[in-house]
């Protein structure tokens, strides 16, 4: 026997199974039970959201012999033979391909034939919207007054181009997109059933994927499950087949961005790809990503938490993130990024046009518009409150504009510190720390601080984001610029990552024995 795919496999086959659309269901039982049945409906919504399941449904409890609280009984022989796609009481018609005038003309010599076996007989038209205006011109009069034994069922994606005549002879159903919570809980029973071992945030996100259509998120699981067969399907598993990239990589990559770093956003970019993943789902989950992020900026300490829908630790990083960008630059984001998304759709050359959207989020200079220069202005306040850029520095270039002669100015040559001088710098880094430019010095409060042996400050880190981000030449330049404002003398600074499986206390005992000397840990 050949395989069944899931959404064919479990598709309802009564209202109680009819998930997402409840207001519906209910008006349908209510109308079912009170005989107040109407002549002509029309289901409009988004693809996979149920109005043709809902529509025959519909079809076999007017039909059924044997209601049971207005949802057809499924036993009986009608109920039956219209599951089996043998009845003569219904039937449905594809306005895809039949959207002549003939094939309605068809339907209007046919309506006058009662069914030779239960009440009704069901037309279903799927896609109506797809009907000619000839063919929509043949259908008025007999969906205005058909006999009393004919219900018209109409169903659409597009309900805006069914002609205004039409929809005032119908009572029209609008069927929501079903939420990830109503998905993820279908899907649960659906593994169960079929006997699939697969993790909560699995089907969590394959859920999220289908984007309010239940026929998406089944076709989704059915091709995870079949790529994993006989395996747990885990989180990274549906990553893997749908192309997908973990919520860290957006992380990275908006740190990477909001510091400028045009090479470290390339370089990630390029890991992106040659691992796989496609770029088109990327795009679009970085958009939501920085959703998140501007839903976070925006809430004024509300609880959001239920909105983000992500783990508890990555809400935290977005916390951390929101501090480090304005909502005007996030919305920049947003728009460049969703411009680049309708692009890859059409585009053979998704690689470049990724890359071209990446250097305009690192460098605002190169657009024009207004949302680029609310973006510089942002990050030049950002570096003039962090004192990154000088008052000589803004002299100089107003010099270089105008083509005044501007003499180069040799900085001063400072002695270099001597270790209880260094170790006075990490005994006050609160002070240094709150001057270096964001993002920076966000990372450099969670830091341990102690002098080595050739007379440097070490930096230890167990972040590698924030390693990645200290660890940048300029960071550690402007470091050691802001001792030598602080203290006058020369200090070189080093940054170390801790690994994964160290602790500080055991990174900073494997330090002392290299420089034998005594430390004192800076307690945060």
């Amino acid at each position: 026997m050949s395989y069944t795919a899931l959404y064919r496999k479990f598709r309802p086959d009564n209202f109680s199974d009819v998930k997402g659309q409840e207001h519906i269901v209910a008006t349908l039982k209510n109308q079912i039970q009170a005989n107040r049945i109407g002549h002509a409906y029309l289901f409009c919504g988004t693809r996979g959201t149920g109005k043709t399941t809902v529509a025959k449904i519909l079809a076999k409890a007017v039909n059924c012999e044997n209601l049971q609280e207005g949802s057809p009984c499924g036993e009986c022989p009608s109920c039956k033979a219209i599951a089996a796609g043998a009845s003569m009481n219904v039937i449905e018609i594809d306005a895809a391909s039949n959207n002549g005038v003939d094939n309605i003309r068809e339907i209007k010599e046919n309506v006058q034939y009662p069914p030779t076996e239960g009440r009704y007989k069901v037309y279903i038209i799927d896609e109506v919207h797809m009907l000619s205006i000839g063919a929509f011109n043949a259908l008025l009069k007999t969906l205005e007054e058909p006999p009393s034994y004919v219900i018209f069922i109409l169903a659409t994606t597009e309900a805006h181009k069914i002609p205004v005549t039409i929809l005032s002879r119908c009572q029209r159903y609008d069927f929501r997109r079903i939420t990830v919570e109503v998905i993820e809980k279908r899907l649960r029973e659906l593994v169960d059933k079929e006997g699939v071992v697969a993790e909560d945030k699995a089907l969590r996100y394959v859920a999220k994927c289908a984007d309010g259509s239940m026929r998406d998120a089944l076709s989704l699981l059915d091709q995870s499950i079949a790529f994993y067969l006989g395996q747990e399907l885990t989180y990274d598993h549906v990553l893997d087949v749908l192309g997908a990239v973990d919520t860290e990589v957006f992380s990275i990559m908006l740190r990477l961005i909001l510091v400028g770093d045009t090479v470290g956003a390339l370089h990630k970019l390029e890991e992106i790809i040659l691992t796989g993943r496609d770029l088109s789902q990327f795009v679009n989950d970085f958009i939501w990503y920085l959703r998140n992020l501007l839903l976070v900026m925006t809430a004024e300490g509300a609880d959001i938490s239920e909105m983000l829908d992500m783990a508890t630790e990555r809400v935290a990083a977005l916390q951390e993130e929101a501090e480090m960008a304005d909502e005007d630059t996030i919305m920049r984001y947003i728009r460049v990024l969703s411009e680049l998304s309708g692009q890859l759709k059409f585009s053979t050359s998704k690689r470049v046009l990724a890359e071209v959207a990446i250097v305009k989020l690192t460098k605002p200079q190169m657009e024009q518009n207004f949302d680029s220069l609310l973006n510089r202005v942002a990050n030049l306040e950002r570096d003039l409150e962090s004192g990154a850029l000088i008052p000589s520095q803004v002299v100089q270039v107003e010099s270089q504009q105008t083509g005044a002669v501007q003499q180069p100015v040799e900085p001063p040559k400072l002695e270099i510190a001597v270790p209880e001088e260094i170790q006075a710098v990490a005994d006050n880094w609160r002070r240094i720390q709150t001057r270096v430019t964001r993002p920076a010095s966000m990372y450099l409060k969670h830091v341990r601080l102690t002098v080595t042996g050739e007379g440097k400050l070490l930096m230890v880190t167990k972040d590698k984001n924030g390693y990645m981000i200290i660890n940048r030449e300029e960071t550690k330049e402007e470091v050691e610029r802001l001792i030598a404002e602080e203290i006058g003398k020369q200090v070189k600074v080093e940054v170390q990552l801790l690994e994964e499986h160290q602790h500080f206390e055991d990174a900073f005992v494997e330090i002392s024995k290299n420089i034998h000397m005594e430390i004192e840990e800076e307690d945060f």
